[in-house]
């Protein structure tokens, strides 16, 4: 497990390979026609995370948001994007998790992650449902940070030998992160994105993708941030299904790495208009579409 075969390379990620990668609709374009996003994040103890993930993915660009969720969360979600529709129905990828304890699941939201896992759209898998990625049943991107990943691993440690024993601790996997990110998505059989000042992601079997946030990164350490790269992710899924349904876990590393470099530059953009100052999730969620302005007008 801890062996890194020659064959496999790494490569660095930036604005100006992200242009590919953002879908820009035609005149005979509809609201689903862009993609539906589902999502089923937060709950009435951690509401936030619902509102922000929400607000990233619709300024990335889809056509529409159904959001599934706790009341406490729906409403919150419903007075910041009145747009979003909380009726289910069919989407073309999930985001799941974020803002949620597995530790204190009830049977609700239970029931609500379970049924996107199941649904077989791609999915975006963060936080309080990365202990339920065995039961996936479509390509997943996990979005872990070191102490989120160590946990995963532990439990697939344990689920492959009835004990955790030989699973890495948060500290090793931050002292070799890029290691840590292919033998994840190794053991996993899932795309994962693991967060930190350089964000690396990797297909099962693939090369690793760096992504550098840039001179501002530790802004980015702020709470909800991932909430928000959750839901940039989420909406990028859902405008690039028939591609990943194509290319499979090429293009879902293709494009977490878009998502965390427009992440990234949302970041950068938020604390520029603060002349270098500290940002709040919110902000880098509400710079967005600029930064995918950007990229669109350079490409």
């Amino acid at each position: 497990m801890t062996h890194e075969p020659a064959q496999r390379q790494s490569r660095e990620w930036t604005l100006s390979d992200c242009g590919e990668w953002i879908a820009v609709p035609g005149a005979g374009d509809d609201k689903y026609s862009r993609g539906v996003l589902g999502v089923v994040t937060g709950s009435d103890e951690y509401p936030g995370a619902a509102v922000l993930g929400v607000e990233a993915a619709t300024r990335t660009g889809v056509g529409m948001v159904r959001y599934v969720g706790d009341d406490v969360p729906s409403r919150l979600v419903l007075e910041r994007r009145p747009e979003t529709v909380t009726a289910v129905g069919r989407v073309q990828a999930w985001l799941i998790g974020s803002g949620m304890d597995a530790a204190h699941r009830d049977p609700a939201n239970a029931a609500r992650l379970r049924a996107a896992l199941a649904d077989g759209v791609p999915c975006v898998v963060d936080a309080g449902a990365l202990d339920l990625i065995a039961e996936e049943h479509a390509p997943v991107v996990i979005t872990p940070h070191y102490r989120e990943l160590a946990r995963v691993l532990a439990g697939d440690a344990a689920r492959a030998s009835g004990g955790g024993a030989g699973a890495p601790s948060a500290e090793k996997i931050a002292a070799d992160a890029r290691g840590w990110a292919r033998r994840a998505a190794d053991a996993t059989g899932a795309t994962v994105l693991l967060k930190g000042h350089v964000t690396h992601v990797c297909a099962p079997g693939g090369e690793v993708i760096d992504v550098c946030t840039g001179p501002d990164a530790g802004w980015l350490a702020t709470a909800g941030s991932g909430d928000a790269l959750g839901g940039i992710l989420g909406a990028l899924l859902a405008t690039h299904a028939d591609r990943i349904a194509a290319e499979g876990h090429d293009a879902l590393a293709a494009l977490a790495a878009t998502a965390a470099a427009l992440h990234g530059a949302a970041g950068a953009r938020a604390s520029a208009a603060r002349a270098g100052g500290p940002i709040a999730a919110l902000d880098v969620a509400e710079h967005v579409a600029t930064v995918v302005g950007d990229v669109l007008s350079a490409a």
